[in-house]
C-alpha cells in the first residue's frame, strides 16, 4: 500500500495527521503558561509524532520496519488522544473536535496497517 504514492504527501493518513498538529497548536496557544513545559508541549510532541513516525515508516523498506514505525504512531495517538481528554476536563479548551479528527486518524492509519499486513510484498 505504501508503495504505491510517490510520496508520503500523497497518503491521506498523514494528510490528516498533519492537519491535525497543525489544529491541536493552534488550541494549545492559549493554554496556561504554567503548562507551556508540561501539558502543551507533551500535547505538541505526541501530535507531531503522529505524522513524523509515520513519515519515518513510509521510507523503510521491509513490512516489519515500517510496521515498527506506524505502531508508534498509533502509540501517539492514543497518548494524543488522552492528553486532549485531560485538556478539556482542565478546562483549557474545548477538545470534542479534535479528538474527533484524531479518532479519525486512528482509524486511517489502522486501515493503512491493514492494508500493508495483507500485502504479500
Amino acid at each position: 500500500m505504501a508503495d504505491k504514492s510517490q510520496s508520503f504527501r500523497d497518503v491521506v493518513v498523514w494528510q490528516k495527521a498533519h492537519a491535525f498538529t497543525l489544529a491541536l497548536y493552534r488550541i494549545t496557544e492559549p493554554f496556561p503558561k504554567h503548562e507551556l513545559f508540561a501539558l502543551t508541549s507533551q500535547l505538541r510532541r505526541a501530535a507531531s509524532s503522529i505524522p513524523s513516525n509515520f513519515v519515518e515508516g513510509f521510507r523503510k523498506r521491509t513490512k516489519p520496519d515500517k510496521l515498527k514505525f506506524y505502531n508508534i504512531a498509533q502509540g501517539s495517538a492514543d497518548e494524543c488522544l488522552y492528553q486532549l481528554i485531560l485538556a478539556h476536563d482542565l478546562r483549557y479548551a474545548d477538545t470534542s473536535a479534535l479528538q474527533a479528527d484524531l479518532e479519525e486518524v486512528s482509524r486511517l492509519l489502522q486501515g493503512y496497517i491493514n492494508g500493508l499486513e495483507r500485502n504479500d510484498t
